[in-house]
């Protein structure tokens, strides 16, 4: 397919208008400004009306939680986890995970999104719904050291990674240890090894509320991050979810292949606090991510991203900060995070693209297209989407059978109030 005549949008916010994007076996194959020049073989599509930017990519989702949006409201953390959540999840099974997933799919295309990082149990689960819908997925098997049976954990993911590696342009993975506070030192070290071993990365939550580095002082004597140092956690590619509390003494230990993603709605709505991280900005490599429904309620990098950018303005006092340029280049950075080689309108990577219009009320005028997508647009604006050369989204509508998903997801609903919560062994 010859894309011809559009306004491209880069992952550096840079604009160029009247340029051809050239697809072939689900690349770019080749960026260019446009002319009369015939290339034999291609469908051409007029695309003089719409500004094609890559896809988003979410680095930190917990997809099947979709299946929990809105069962746990107006409390706060402690409660969240110890009181809702984690007893719901004691009697979740597979079908649940499925069709919660399969939800969060049709939401994330629906809103841009062509990859994402998922941290979550029932993986398997996961990775079917990622080759049923055509979306890119990077899972994360989580690993509950509390839980009891690590070594079998462990061992079960890096069967699951071996099962399905030759699925490649839709499935990668990285090791996923919950955190550093539900798995011990010797777990987490345990886990580096096998990563290495695997030639893997690692995603897990880090810092998300600022009692865990006390209690990671008064237990080992080491602040979380140190604690992933001395694992060897942190010589892998690593995904830290959130990061909030982060030390400054603990800037020194990321590395080159650290990303963190970050998830403003969930700190807002449990009451998370600041943190650290965004007076830090400008030092930190940050990505966006959406964390689970079930505290954010909808998986929208773009609405995080505008939270994310809106509360540093607001919080630190300078309207001149947080840019609108800074903000693209950080929801563009979490294609850095994984490796499928996407995030780039360059020959050679893979076409995964948005196509706006922003010819819209919501979105007139448009002085400047960037202000228009961050702070303007939703998923009205995204009117084709494409995955791997594929499209996902065709006219405004998700390819996909959507009833079938909303079907399957009032039955599970209502089969998780039946069954009520459970006891975990799980305590935040």
């Amino acid at each position: 397919m010859l894309f011809k005549n559009a306004t491209l949008i880069n992952e550096k916010a840079e604009v160029y208008k009247n340029y051809n994007i050239l697809i072939r076996d689900g690349k770019i194959e080749k960026v260019f400004p446009d002319s009369a020049d015939i290339i034999p073989d291609v469908e051409i599509i007029d695309c003089s009306n719409f500004f094609i930017t890559p896809g988003f990519a979410n680095v930190h989702a917990h997809s099947p939680m979709n299946i929990f949006k809105g069962i746990a409201e107006d409390v706060d953390e402690f409660a969240w986890f110890n009181k809702e959540i984690w007893p719901y999840e004691s009697k979740m099974d597979g079908d649940d995970v499925y069709a919660g997933c399969r939800l969060a799919i049709a939401e994330m295309l629906h809103k841009g999104v062509t990859v994402f990082a998922d941290h979550y149990f029932e993986a398997e689960m996961i990775c079917k719904a990622v080759l049923e819908t055509g979306i890119r997925g990077d899972i994360a098997p989580t690993l509950f050291g509390m839980a009891g049976g690590y070594d079998d954990q462990l061992q079960q993911s890096a069967e699951l990674m071996k099962k399905y590696e030759h699925n490649n342009d839709y499935l990668d993975f990285h090791f996923g240890p919950h955190s550093p506070y539900t798995c011990n030192p010797e777990e987490l070290k345990k886990t580096a090894v096998m990563a290495e071993s695997m030639n893997r990365g690692i995603h897990l939550h880090v810092a998300d509320a600022e009692a865990q580095i006390q209690n990671s002082l008064d237990a080992y004597g080491k602040t979380p991050f140190q604690v992933l140092a001395d694992s060897g956690i942190m010589n892998r590619p690593l995904i830290v979810g959130h990061g909030l509390w982060m030390l400054e003494e603990e800037k020194k230990l990321i590395t080159d292949d650290t990303w963190f993603a970050v998830c403003p709605k969930s700190y807002m709505k449990l009451s998370a606090g600041m943190g650290r991280i965004w007076k830090w900005h400008k030092d930190l490599p940050l990505c966006i991510g959406t964390d689970g429904a079930a505290s954010a309620n909808s998986l929208d990098p773009l609405e995080q991203l505008k939270l994310f950018l809106l509360i540093g303005k607001f919080n630190l006092g300078n309207a001149e900060d947080f840019t609108i340029e800074e903000g693209w280049k950080m929801l563009m950075r979490g294609h850095n995070a994984l490796n499928f080689h996407t995030g780039k309108l360059k020959d050679g990577y893979g076409a995964d693209l948005l196509f706006w219009n922003l010819d819209h009320f919501n979105s007139l005028p448009v002085y400047n297209p960037l202000a228009s997508i961050i702070y303007s647009c939703g998923a009205e604006n995204i009117v084709h989407s494409m995955i791997n050369g594929k499209f996902v989204k065709k006219d405004g509508k998700l390819i996909l059978d959507v009833e079938d998903i909303q079907r399957d997801v009032k039955f599970r609903a209502a089969s998780i109030l039946k069954k009520g919560k459970g006891s975990t062994k799980l305590v935040f």
